[in-house]
């Protein structure tokens, strides 16, 4: 049995102004920290995590190295850089000796520009992001998903991971055309996908499994079952559901597949894809 992975989750000090993202959500608007994290690891069987940033500042970054360090369930970080910024070689000098940073993510789904991800400056920073062994977390709405097909074309070499399955429309039952797209930029093998944020894109009250069992169908047919992994997307998931929940309905869907396939996507892919 492979270990088990939680390839997404979260942790913050809470303030309104930091969080600004958080204002509909009064449940979490509270501090989430290492202690809140290995109780719910130990809910659902959790051997190690990836946390992901929040903020898109580079003390979160520092912030987050500095937890990993201290706590072995965290085996790497995804933090964020200034990807887009003139000095972003210079800046990630700092963290050539952090083996614990495994990829960096922007939160392109929150940018003015639909076309952010297709920008001059960012591409700059991606270009001299190559060699560097790190992976870059794509964080978009499934609306940009076409933008991030061409993105991503021109990073052959680069290990990209799709993080929440792009965001569907869950909510309002919308397959199409995030399926399509789905699957178009599932066809790049350089990509992987997080099964993670599902129930925050749902109705949060009324969800159910086979309310997500669509979606994870179109997800499974477009990777297949060794290019997914599984992330609670925790405590952001709490808005709608409980850590195990999450887990258990997870489990539950994929019970079917092979011991192998499930291995791969609740540990053994984010181990590899991360180099845990």
């Amino acid at each position: 049995m492979a270990e088990t992975i939680d390839a997404h989750h979260h942790l913050w000090h809470y303030n309104a102004a930091e969080y600004g993202w958080l204002k509909d959500m009064q449940p979490i608007q509270r501090d989430f920290l290492t202690k809140d994290l290995l109780a719910e690891l130990a809910t659902a069987g959790t051997d190690g995590t990836i946390a992901v940033q929040a903020r898109q500042t580079l003390d979160e970054t520092r912030w987050l190295l500095d937890l990993a360090d201290q706590c072995d369930a965290i085996r790497g970080v995804v933090g964020w850089a200034p990807i887009a910024g003139e000095d972003f070689p210079g800046v990630m000098e700092e963290f050539e000796n952090r083996p614990k940073l495994k990829g960096l993510r922007h939160v392109i789904q929150a940018e003015e520009d639909e076309n952010y991800i297709l920008r001059a400056d960012f591409n700059a920073g991606m270009y001299a992001m190559r060699g560097s062994g790190l992976v870059y977390d794509i964080l978009v709405y499934e609306r940009q998903l076409l933008q991030t097909i061409d993105f991503v074309d021109e990073y052959p070499d680069q290990v990209f991971v799709l993080d929440h399955i792009a965001k569907p429309k869950i909510a309002t039952g919308q397959l199409e055309p995030w399926a399509e797209s789905l699957h178009e930029l599932a066809l790049r093998p350089n990509v992987w996908c997080k099964v993670s944020g599902l129930v925050t894109e749902a109705d949060w009250k009324t969800w159910t499994p086979e309310t997500l069992k669509p979606y994870l169908d179109a997800v499974v047919d477009a990777f297949g079952a060794e290019r997914l992994m599984a992330g609670s997307d925790w405590p952001v998931c709490l808005v709608a559901t409980g850590y195990a929940r999450w887990f258990d309905t997870l489990r539950t869907y994929f019970a079917a597949f092979s011991q192998d396939e499930r291995d791969a996507i609740f540990g053994a892919t984010a181990i590899h894809v991360y180099q845990l």
